[in-house]
């Protein structure tokens, strides 16, 4: 199989300046970059294509540059942005340098063993706060006109809006990244750079910059922006605001996991070709069962199995999936505090003293109390019908509740069907 052979199924190639990197990319001859600017301490989600797409890019013999922005960001990509970012500081910008290198290292091999296709981290910073304004206007501005650059997408989106300006700071940003492609085509040889679609107009700066400065080719790549079936970015949370960080301690193991079991059947297929690295046959298959079983939800299981692996290890992943499976199931017992936590920590919780479950309380009582039912009657019926639980085993319309059953001797998952939830903590 060919280098293109393998993004042409994936669904990986948007747009491309010239088909002859194909060729290149398929001998293992180029180095590629693709630059992260370090707005937080942590890569998200919205990341995991372009961290997955240099991955591939090494396991096919080339060289991967990581191009930390710590000089952009300083400005703020406006790129497709409806209002302008709120500047850091280059303290904050090294913060979240730091923070984001070990995740690269999961991804990617920085090792010496690797030889010639041996990723490497690089900070824009390095040359972006050590040129002087002179300098840059003379040697770099003068290549580019002010009509190519706001013929950009990205501009006149920006340009177009009465309610929305666009700083010069802003307006310097593509200059800045063709920059960055220049030096490193210059330093190290560098010749191709990928990004998302919505980078499409920097990119192509870029490889005009390298042109005219130096006399030699470059060339750009861009993937197409994946969008769940309604239409909110992949990688935001339910709400469409919060990213799903890449870190365990801002967005745990589990809650990634959930998100990603819970991707629709529309995005499925699309998904496990960007973020997987699951054969043609392997994702078929799941394409299949995706149509014609798509309540097993296969895909989607294989997705977040995958990319909890990949991002966490595969022990988190075990353990995420195994704390899936129970939050339906009897396994429940078996999972530890802080996992069980987890595990229902959207749900609604109260504090009830133990001294209430003294003489056991009837399951009628029980869901008035907790909100799962509205009425006594209506807690009658959903009990009658089976579809009360307490620790996810079934209760009896008879059956007494006491604190014996706690979880860790303190909790009561009380469940009405399938997904409503309510957490006693027992004190």
């Amino acid at each position: 199989m060919r280098f293109r052979d393998d993004w042409e199924f994936r669904g990986l190639v948007h747009q491309v300046t010239d088909e002859a990197v194909f060729d290149q990319l398929d001998a293992g001859s180029i180095t590629a970059y693709i630059g992260f600017d370090p707005t937080a301490p942590s890569l998200h989600l919205g990341s995991l294509l372009q961290l997955c797409s240099l991955r591939r890019l090494q396991l096919w013999g080339n060289r991967p540059i990581v191009l930390a922005g710590g000089g952009t960001g300083l400005v703020g990509d406006p790129t497709f942005k409806d209002a302008e970012r709120p500047l850091l500081t280059l303290e904050q910008i090294h913060a979240n340098v730091e923070g984001i290198r070990p995740q690269l290292e999961r991804f990617l091999d920085f090792s010496v063993s690797a030889g010639v296709s041996r990723a490497s981290l690089l900070n824009n910073a390095d040359w972006l706060t050590t040129i002087s304004l002179t300098e840059f206007l003379r040697d770099v501005g003068k290549h580019i006109t002010v009509n190519q650059m706001i013929a950009k997408e990205s501009v006149k989106t920006r340009l177009d809006r009465d309610d929305v300006g666009l700083s010069f700071t802003e307006f310097s940003y593509m200059l800045l990244q063709g920059y960055d492609f220049v030096r490193l085509h210059v330093d190290c040889g560098c010749t191709l750079q990928l990004g998302g679609s919505d980078q499409w107009g920097n990119i192509t700066v870029g490889t005009e910059l390298v042109r005219k400065m130096t006399g030699d080719q470059a060339y750009g790549l861009t993937t197409p922006l994946l969008l769940r079936g309604d239409g909110k970015k992949f990688g935001k949370s339910e709400g469409g605001n919060e990213n799903v960080w890449l870190d365990a301690k801002v967005t745990s193991p589990f809650a990634m996991y959930q998100y990603l079991l819970n991707v629709d059947d529309v995005s499925a297929p699309a998904s496990l070709r960007f973020f997987t690295f699951l054969s043609h046959e392997e994702i078929l298959a799941l394409d299949e069962a995706t149509r014609t079983k798509p309540h097993e939800r296969l895909a989607q299981r294989a997705l977040a199995r995958e990319v909890l692996t990949l991002v966490h290890g595969e022990d988190a992943a075990h353990k995420a999936e195994r704390a899936s499976e129970a939050l339906f199931s009897e396994a429940i017992d078996d999972l530890d505090e802080v996992t069980l936590l987890e595990v229902v920590g959207d749900a609604p919780s109260s504090p009830w003293a133990r001294t209430e479950f003294a003489e056991g309380l009837e399951p009628v009582e029980l869901l008035v109390r907790t909100g799962l039912a509205t009425s006594k009657a209506e807690a009658r019926r959903y009990v009658e019908q089976g579809g009360v639980y307490v620790n996810n085993r079934r209760l009896g319309a008879n059956e007494l509740v006491d604190a014996t059953r706690a979880l860790h001797g303190k909790y009561l998952v009380i469940r009405r069907g399938r997904h409503e939830l309510h957490l006693v903590v027992v004190s």
